[in-house]
């Protein structure tokens, strides 16, 4: 098979698929010849018209003539609306060829553009060819109309009107292979410059914290150079193309009405020259116009767009290949592509973990999690760092932490200093960019480690169904009722359970509130054999009662370790360990022993403890003009005028709620 990608592949792959359909064709140009036939008429009805009629006193041959000229339009007509159907024949074919192209390659290969192949290529591939035929064979068959008319009024006529017309036509086939190219480099400008900047804009904040903004601008100014290069160089030969629609359309008119004494004195009569401007401005002029335009700019794009879906399944990678994952989860340009890391066990399930055509077996493999190595700690990082980007500064920054099984850690810090981030690296959902994490002694990422944890993040997955099949959504063994029953009791579901009407009652996720979508992802948590829980915020949607009996329930959940990312001072008092992430003042111990050495957890927890600060930190009074507190105070929380230090302008920080910067009313 030719390569897909070279022109060559392209033009005989187009002509092995117009030869297969040449029914379709023959039907096309037999209603074609209908338009020529009306094409015809145009020019030459006018002219006897005048000759025979308006001329010669004879109106009513005149109008005859005139007749005759608007029954072709209706005759023309008619074979349009046929054409529309023969080109829907030969064009839908396309798209399903290049649609069954597209899902080919995105299955067999996770091809990540197959999307857009999808909804924005295959649709530019089918209206460009769907345009191309129809100005094309307009052309073809108002041409041969115009000529034929031409000829029948007078053969000097074609003298005036064809050197031109070919000269034109000339110009244009000449320049149709550079202007392609000129084309395709403008599209593959315009395609760099806008990965580049989508690279860019979600990483502003990593740019800017690594000081490489003029890095940035300087690469992000040649993807702009570069496409105007291309734009002006595509400008330039566009005058061409116009030129050759000057030459091609416009003189043949200028030249008719140079000529026409002469043409008079040779015996071309009024009616015949009127008639011959009227091929030229009527039917050759527009067609030409179509044709250079549509063939000219359409032709290119739909050439490039071919390129790309048609062409061949890339080569396997590697041995040893990696993935880099840029942020927004995309794989880095310029980087070896091999095999992606195991996405693992997760309660929000990726588009291959579709519930409708997959059993838990299938998305998460043994139902039974490997047995954890012989008195290896549940969860070791060792020396973990992990940053959104070469330049970026590191979220995690060389983090050791041995946690044995059975331990119970919370996590807290302000906002987005990395909690999500560290969970994500547990789960194996990221990869850290230095250092090692093992899981009961098994490294990760790896399948073993993916089947001893769960991971729940703030948004539940709930999926349509029964509830029994959402709980065992992580089960690949029937869950006995009784297990079922005793879950949701001891997680704080069995209320919502009896509500709905049972385990077998159907489930409209729509119809759950968040709070109960979490605890239905919850308890098919508890009900999973995975003995590491991940919890990232997991209860953020349930009040401080719920929280606590669902924590206390995997806390006595036998051979479970549970890591929680925290957002109540609560949640953290509860925790036998604390770990706060807050930069260089990261720290771990016990809840009291931080609030006793950490400045840093006593400035997030201060407001509820009621702890005061080391030194000697007096709060502006409430009345004071900056309306700013030191540290958020029992009486703040309903003054919307005060901040707390750490947390945003003009945002309260709520009563037990360790989120930085929470407005006032979030919780429940």
């Amino acid at each position: 098979m030719s390569d897909g990608s070279a022109p060559g592949g392209i033009y005989g792959r187009g002509l092995r698929y117009l030869r297969a359909r040449w029914r379709v064709l023959v039907r096309l140009g037999g209603w074609s010849v209908l338009e020529t036939g009306q094409t015809f008429l145009t020019g030459y009805a006018p002219a006897r018209a005048l000759d025979e009629g308006f001329l010669a006193g004879r109106p009513g041959i005149g109008l005859g003539w005139l007749g005759v000229a608007g029954i072709g339009v209706l005759v023309g007509a008619l074979g349009t609306v046929r054409v529309y159907a023969a080109v829907a024949a030969l064009v839908e074919p396309l798209r399903d060829v290049l649609v069954g192209r597209v899902v080919e390659r995105g299955v067999r290969e996770a091809d990540a553009g197959a999307l857009s192949g999808l909804t924005q290529q295959v649709e530019i591939a089918r209206d460009t060819f769907a345009g191309l035929v129809m100005v094309s064979r307009s052309f073809v068959f108002t041409a041969v109309g115009a000529v034929v008319g031409l000829a029948s009024l007078d053969p000097l006529l074609l003298l005036v009107v064809m050197p031109p017309l070919a000269a034109g036509l000339g110009l244009f086939a000449a320049t149709l292979r550079p202007l392609a190219r000129r084309q395709e480099d403008f599209l593959v400008a315009d395609e760099a410059l806008a990965d580049g900047l989508g690279r860019v804009c979600p990483g502003l904040r990593d740019i800017t914290a690594a000081g490489a903004e003029d890095r940035v601008a300087a690469d992000t100014g040649r993807h702009i150079d570069t496409e105007q290069r291309a734009a002006y160089a595509l400008a330039h030969w566009s005058v061409l193309r116009v030129a050759s629609l000057a030459l091609g359309g416009q003189l043949p008119i200028v030249l008719l009405l140079a000529c026409a004494p002469w043409l008079l004195a040779r015996g071309v009569t009024t009616g015949a020259l009127v008639g011959a401007l009227a091929y030229v401005t009527q039917s050759l002029l527009p067609a030409l116009h179509n044709l250079v335009h549509g063939l000219g700019t359409s032709g290119s794009r739909l050439v490039v767009v071919l390129r790309r879906l048609v062409r061949e399944p890339a080569a396997a990678p590697a041995e040893g290949g990696q993935v880099m994952a840029a942020p927004g989860g995309q794989v880095a340009a310029g980087e070896p592509h091999g095999t992606p890391a195991p996405q693992g066990r997760t309660d929000t399930p990726g588009p291959e973990d579709d519930p409708t055509d997959a059993k838990p077996a299938d998305r998460y493999g043994p139902g039974i999690a490997p047995h954890p190595t012989d008195r290896a700690p549940a969860l070791y990082l060792t020396a973990v760092s992990f940053a959104y980007g070469p330049a970026a500064t590191p979220v995690v920054d060389r983090l050791d932490l041995c946690l044995p099984a059975g331990a119970h850690l919370a996590v807290v810090g302000p906002s987005g200093i990395g909690k999500s981030t560290l969970t994500a690296l547990i789960a194996g959902l990221l990869q850290p960019t230095d250092g090692s994490i093992r899981l009961c002694g098994h490294p990760v990422p790896s399948p073993d480690a993916a089947a001893l944890r769960v991971l729940i993040p703030q948004e539940a997955y709930v999926h349509t169904g029964t509830l029994a099949e959402n709980l065992g959504h992580l089960r690949t063994d029937p869950v006995p009722e009784a297990e079922l029953l005793a879950a949701a009791e001891a997680v704080g579901l069995a209320p919502l359970l009896k509500a709905l009407g049972g385990p077998q009652a159907s489930v409209d996720p729509a119809a759950l509130s968040a709070g109960e979508r979490q605890l239905v992802a919850l308890t098919r948590a508890y009900l999973s054999y995975a003995p590491l829980v991940l919890l990232d915020e997991a209860t953020c949607h349930l009040d401080p009662g719920a929280e606590e009996r669902a924590e206390r329930a995997f806390a006595n959940r036998p051979g479970t370790t549970l890591v929680v990312v925290a957002h109540r001072i609560s949640s953290a008092r509860r925790a036998g360990r604390v770990l706060l992430m807050d930069g260089s003042r990261t720290a771990y111990g016990t809840h009291d022993e931080l609030v006793r050495d950490s400045p840093a957890y006593r400035e997030l927890v201060g407001g509820w403890t009621g702890v005061p600060p080391k030194r000697s930190e007096p709060a502006l009074p409430l009345g004071d003009a900056d309306r700013v507190d030191a540290v958020a105070g029992p009486g703040l929380a309903g003054d919307r005028g005060h901040v707390v230090a750490h947390g945003p302008v003009r945002q309260a920080q709520v009563p037990s709620d360790l989120r930085d910067g929470g407005p006032l009313g979030r919780e429940g």
